[in-house]
């Protein structure tokens, strides 16, 4: 199995990036794991302290599930992802079967973060991009899909998201095999991506 880890800052495009490489493969060779599934639950919590969690910062994920996750699957077992709700900042009853295909991505802000996920990477990927552009793109998504209005989204930047990315995530950068700037426009990088994992699929059929 060919394990890829693809972070970047929030907004950076590296969802993108992920559907693009997935468009030049083949259905059923590519399992996607979100990093952000496994957001810790913080059901125990009353909703206005679920609200204050800084989401960039690496003690608000479950990184240990996700290290199992990923070596059951390399073990070629079935797992159950997790399903995580921004809105209400827990975590769902239901979960999702994932099954184990020969090449799994997992894409997240912070998922370099830990040396033992690193390690069980087969490419480090992060994808680059200029702080007043991804702020501009979490602005858009804020609003639209996580019900935030304009001065809730620039105060969490201001207080979380820009530090936190400065601390925690762009310091990972320095752990990637392959940088992308400009995220899913730089289409040279993203084939330069696919071929690579094209190779591996066929030298391992």
């Amino acid at each position: 199995m060919l394990i890829i880890g693809i972070a970047g800052g929030t907004g950076s495009g590296k969802t993108t990036v992920v559907n693009k490489i997935i468009d030049k493969l083949t259905l059923g060779d590519v399992t996607i794991l979100s990093q952000d599934a496994y957001y810790r639950d913080n059901s125990h919590l009353p909703l206005e302290e679920r609200q204050k969690i800084n989401f960039d910062h690496p003690d608000a994920i479950e990184f240990e599930l996700l290290i199992e996750d990923i070596k059951k699957l390399k073990k070629g077992e079935n797992i159950h992802q997790p399903i995580y709700s921004y809105l209400t900042c827990t975590r769902a009853k239901e979960t999702i079967l994932i099954k184990p295909l020969r090449v799994t991505i997992i894409e997240g802000i912070l998922c370099l973060w830990t040396k033992e996920l690193r390690k069980l990477m087969n490419i480090k990927i992060f994808v680059d991009c200029e702080a007043d552009v991804r702020l501009i793109r979490v602005i858009r998504r804020d609003l639209i899909e996580r019900g935030r209005d304009v001065n809730q989204i620039l105060h969490r930047y201001e207080d979380t998201v820009s530090p936190s990315h400065l601390n925690f995530i762009e310091p990972t950068k320095r752990y990637a095999d392959i940088i992308v700037p400009e995220g899913g426009d730089n289409e040279v990088a993203i084939d330069i991506i696919t071929q690579y994992i094209q190779k591996h699929l066929y030298d391992n059929p």
